[in-house]
């Protein structure tokens, strides 16, 4: 298959095999609502951050959407898109450290994708394996990303590019840019599924209620319901899109005509409809009737036949709003202001983030693809869109998804991101509709079993939590900060490739097992020492499986532990530190 190459590349290949693992500390004072929602936002550089997550999350998400950087050489706000920052500058360094490299040498392109590609890397690992990425990017790194998700994902997992128009470009120009588009992949995209419709839109849901108002309120009265409903479409054109012609009433509902008699691509079948009021055939779609007579006779029996006012014109058939099953288009129409006109509706006034996304089509994204307590990644969290778009579709669906937000910037994640979702939970900010326009606790990341029982408007809350210093100092030491249930989780993932299913407080030297090997550690933290010894020996409990067993050291012999079926680790040497 044919690979992208760039100036910096083999530096950066597996430039996340040697991320130093991180602690990560939540911050109470900055949390909001129920710890146990499950839900999480990170500030700090994302790459790190990343790896720091990994042994809590790997293989857990469903869905990431990121935003990333379009790299269109914009210097004028803080999330700067020319990939010139003093974060990425330091990236780069960390990168070529030992290779003949002069980071100078890279052009703007060469620097995006070096930042991207172990990113990428590391988000790859997070996901299920019926799990689904979606990146957001225009023309400038359009053709890079392709190659650069090809590569790390395989082509064979590519489903497709959204467009998404969102701008109305009058500026005099050769070609008018109107669109961006979002790549979508799989981690395999046989355990996907091949079809994906969605039963319950919001918008459907949104018609149909209004139905239901307009019913109660005149009972039988057709005439009376079409009218207003008709109105209540018409005022409501472009948020109802793309149901707009379900605008018929009958006693069982909103209903349009669909042309779904016509046999297009081959011959059909041929026969007379009669026209109920001339009394002659209607006139017959070119290629005959799609289905057989018998089936259009039980149609019109069940009065779901549609005439013109005379027989010149192709019958169509009647298909009610409540039957229709929503697909993603893969153009979408929906202005960009949007996501600006959401964060002036929360916060009263414009912000400093320019361009945030919106929720409207984040939420349409999700709603394909997550259901229940499914859990959601996004890396670059920028203004708190896709937590918002979360906690929203939970709101009117039911759900129970979880969201994990990074954001690298202090200020936009503690002033912007944060106080945004603070807001849409506590204060029950409603999402604007669209524009009339055609230092704390140590504790470790919450359990992916918790999930909180709500009780606020738009979901339970979330941990607000910080990245902290490495595991291992310069020496390869571990650090003095790190407590028995950060080293526990951090050994569980690095021997078996998953994350530690359940928390550990160190009362017992157990900390899991997979696969028939259980694992212990005999620590009690930096400056301590542990020896697996006889009374040690006590403290394991007795399994018929393989034993893993990390300790500062070792008073048993070699014979005993073969016979106890024991693996003796010293610490911290026999500690993967990367």
């Amino acid at each position: 298959m044919p690979t992208l190459n760039w100036i910096g590349k083999e530096a950066v290949v597996n430039h996340d095999q040697h991320v130093p693992y991180r602690l990560v500390h939540c911050d109470g004072d900055r949390s909001v609502g129920e710890a146990g929602a499950g839900n999480l936002l990170v500030e700090g550089d994302n790459l790190h951050a990343l790896k720091a997550l990994l042994p809590y999350y790997r293989k857990r998400v469903k869905c990431i959407y990121i935003d990333p950087p379009y790299n269109t050489g914009k210097q004028t706000w803080a999330y700067s898109d020319n990939v010139d920052s003093p974060i990425i500058q330091q990236w780069l360094r960390d990168a070529f450290a030992g290779h003949q490299i002069d980071e100078n040498d890279l052009s703007r392109h060469d620097k995006w994708l070096c930042m991207m590609y172990p990113r990428l890397q590391l988000l790859k690992q997070f996901l299920r394996d019926d799990g689904i990425i979606w990146v957001s990017i225009d023309d400038t790194e359009l053709a890079y990303l392709t190659w650069l998700m090809d590569e790390i994902f395989s082509s064979a997992n590519r489903i497709g590019t959204l467009v998404w128009k969102n701008a109305t470009d009058n500026n005099p120009t050769r070609i008018a840019v109107e669109h961006e588009y979002i790549l979508c992949y799989a981690k395999d995209k046989n355990s996907v599924g091949t079809v994906w419709k969605l039963r319950d839109t919001i918008v459907k849901r949104r018609m149909l209620d209004k139905y239901a108002e307009l019913k109660r309120k005149y009972f039988n009265d057709i005439e009376q319901i079409q009218k207003e409903f008709r109105s209540f479409v018409r005022r409501h054109s472009d948020e109802l899109q793309p149901l707009t012609h379900y605008n018929r009433i009958d006693e069982y509902g909103p209903y349009t005509g669909s042309r779904k008699v016509h046999n297009p691509g081959k011959e059909g079948y041929h026969y007379d409809v009669i026209h109920p009021v001339t009394g002659r055939p209607c006139v017959e779609p070119a290629r005959g009737y799609r289905c057989p007579e018998t089936t259009l006779r039980r149609l019109q029996a069940e009065g779901k036949i549609l005439y013109n006012k005379d027989h010149t014109q192709i019958i169509q058939i009647k298909e009610y709003l409540d039957d229709f099953e929503g697909s993603l288009k893969s153009v979408i129409d929906l202005d960009g202001r949007t996501g600006a006109n959401a964060l002036e509706s929360i916060f009263g006034n414009r912000t400093t983030f320019r361009n945030p996304k919106s929720v409207e089509i984040i939420q349409s994204l999700l709603s394909f693809t997550t259901k229940d307590d499914d859990l959601i990644l996004d890396s670059f969290a920028g203004s708190g869109t896709t937590g918002h778009a979360v906690l929203q579709l939970n709101k009117e669906d039911g759900g129970n998804r979880r969201f994990i937000l990074i954001e690298m910037e202090p200020d936009i994640c503690r002033n912007i991101t944060a106080e945004r979702l603070r807001r849409v939970i506590e204060e029950q900010t409603p999402p604007p509709a669209p524009p009339r326009s055609g230092e704390g606790s140590d504790a470790a990341p919450p359990s992916l079993a918790g999930k909180g029982d709500g009780g606020l408007d738009l979901g339970g809350g979330f941990r607000y939590c910080r990245l902290g210093e490495p595991l291992f100092d310069e020496r390869g030491q571990i650090r003095g900060k790190v407590k028995f249930g950060d080293l526990a989780h951090h050994i569980f993932f690095a021997e078996t490739g998953e994350p530690l299913p359940r928390s550990v407080s160190g009362r017992a030297p157990f900390i899991g097992e997979l696969n028939g090997t259980a694992y212990y550690l005999l620590w009690h933290g930096s400056g301590s020492t542990s020896v697996l010894d006889s009374a040690a020996l006590k403290r394991l409990d007795r399994r018929n499986g393989p034993r893993v067993v990390y300790a500062d050291g070792c008073r048993l012999s070699p014979a005993q532990l073969q016979t106890r079926n024991i693996v003796f680790k010293q610490i911290p040497y026999e500690v993967k530190a990367g």
